[in-house]
């Protein structure tokens, strides 16, 4: 059984959450803090007026109650004890009202989201979805051999971004030649969604997001005036009766696709591959029996989630974990807390890739789940399936450190080496 190392125990829900988003041993493994939360502030209010859920049944009541929705609102929720901070947050929310981000799913609630997410999920049902998985099987595999004959090298740099970039890439029609820009591009971006970001973290991720939405605003000009075989192409052209999405919306829609579409599933990857290499014994069980493939990607996902946390705001008079909120109050749910919840996974500090427990809270739930969880799953699959077949041994050969980033969670580098089968 894998149980966490002892570490000092909070003093309070706040000082938990400091180790959290904060503390290098909470980054590094924030599980003990979690398991904190959930046995002595299930419902925490914070010193800001922010509620942290980390019970299961808390975090999926609260993403399915559409009295809770989403918002554009870039408070901070932690200080990062720079006091500079605070005023980029608001010179960036005036600048995102002006550029009109709202246009994206990401903070939208119903019927607007119903609408727009209504002529893009077309692209990512479970049928189509399965209908690309013999294309992802290919390059997988194409990948997993130059890998093997390379004696391995660093997962994420050889397979972990750029299966998941090529086929959400070609989907929604990014050239070939610009999908390595976008890796750090959107690192930074993301380091600005972090709930304890610095002023100068701030600005990068506005600065990065500002690229990459400019670079989309360009593409949507180009395949307007030259259409093309993709899911750009066919945003620009789908209507639901006279309802069709603005230049705007396309641009939202393409930047988040685009971004989530590799970036959630690079950090799947490999925290799952970490996950196998912190636990021998499940890694050689899954390559003695490649049957357990599918359930073991559901433990990975559970285990280190690539998402942590998931916010809504109170819009309307509700009420959290059994207590009536206020309207306007902003609710955080810790979904790597939930999926170590004991009253819903059995010995949860166990990573058992037999596990048949119904889905982790990874990719959320509600109106707002995740739109690319089966693509992610997909991929995820066939990756570590072609592993299973064309690597006798996987073996780690250097530090695994996550970066200081909690929000979107992965691994700064996964250094492995690898033998043929």
């Amino acid at each position: 059984m894998s149980k966490p190392d002892p570490v000092p125990r909070p003093t309070s829900g706040d000082d938990a959450l400091a180790h959290i988003f904060l503390g290098e041993e909470g980054l590094q493994d924030p599980s003990p803090y979690y398991r904190y939360m959930r046995e002595e502030a299930p419902m925490h209010r914070s010193a800001n007026g922010a509620i942290f859920l980390s019970q299961y049944d808390d975090c999926r009541e609260v993403l399915r109650d559409n009295r809770l929705g989403k918002s554009t609102t870039n408070e901070s929720l932690l200080s990062s004890g720079d006091p500079e901070a605070a005023q980029v947050r608001k010179d960036q929310q005036m600048k995102a009202v002006e550029e009109n981000h709202a246009a994206s799913m990401l903070f939208l609630n119903p019927p607007a989201h119903t609408r727009q997410r209504a002529l893009v999920s077309r692209a990512f049902t479970p049928r189509r979805v399965e209908a690309l998985r013999a294309s992802i099987r290919t390059l997988a595999e194409g990948m997993v051999d130059e890998f093997v004959e390379a004696g391995g090298g660093d997962l994420l740099d050889a397979l972990a971004f750029p299966l998941p970039v090529a086929v959400i890439g070609t989907m929604v029609g990014v050239p070939e030649a610009d999908w390595p820009q976008f890796r750090s591009l959107i690192t930074a971006t993301a380091a600005g969604l972090e709930p304890a970001a610095t002023a100068d973290d701030l600005r990068e991720g506005y600065a990065a997001h500002a690229v990459v939405r400019g670079y989309f605003q360009d593409l949507v000009a180009e395949r307007k005036a030259n259409p093309a075989d993709d899911l750009l192409s066919g945003l620009i052209q789908v209507a639901d009766g006279d309802d069709r999405l603005s230049d705007n919306e396309i641009v939202a829609v393409t930047t988040l696709l685009f971004a989530a579409g590799f970036e959630t599933t690079t950090n799947m990857i490999g925290n799952g591959m970490g996950a196998l290499l912190r636990h021998p014994d499940q890694m050689a069980r899954l390559w003695n029996n490649s049957s357990l493939l599918n359930p073991a990607v559901e433990e990975m996902l559970r285990w280190d989630s690539p998402v942590q946390l998931d916010g809504r705001t109170v819009l309307e008079p509700a009420e959290v974990a059994g207590e009536p909120v206020e309207v306007g109050t902003r609710v955080m749910t810790l979904l790597g807390a939930a999926n170590r919840d004991p009253k819903h996974f059995e010995d949860p500090e166990c990573f058992d890739i037999t596990r048949d427990e119904g889905p982790p809270m990874s990719f959320g739930s509600g109106i707002h789940y995740c739109l690319g969880a089966n693509l992610a799953r997909a991929e995820t699959q066939e990756l570590f399936g072609a592993m299973i077949k064309r690597c006798k041994t996987v073996e780690q050969t250097g530090e695994l450190r996550n970066r200081r980033r909690i929000t979107l969670r992965g691994y700064l580098s996964v250094p492995v080496a690898v033998t043929a089968s």
